[in-house]
């Protein structure tokens, strides 16, 4: 089992840069790079729910749970 970020994909649609979104939400730019690439081991809910403020989207556009067969076939 594992946990894909579509953290990305969200702000591909929402048009929003890196560096605004890192400063709406109050994290590094280092940090959102983390999470964006799917390096994290967890995400705060504060967090989570900041970003789907900033994003007007919810927590299952950002995450999604896929099997482990499926990520390994995408890599």
């Amino acid at each position: 089992m594992a946990i894909r970020v579509n953290l990305d994909l969200v702000m591909v649609k929402k048009r929003i840069k890196s560096n605004e979104l890192a400063k709406m939400v109050g994290i590094t730019e280092q940090n959102l790079s983390i999470l964006k690439t799917g390096k994290a081991k967890a995400i705060r809910f504060s967090t989570l729910n900041d970003l789907c403020k900033s994003l007007g989207c919810q927590p299952g556009d950002i995450l999604e749970y896929v099997e482990n067969d499926e990520q390994e076939e995408k890599l």
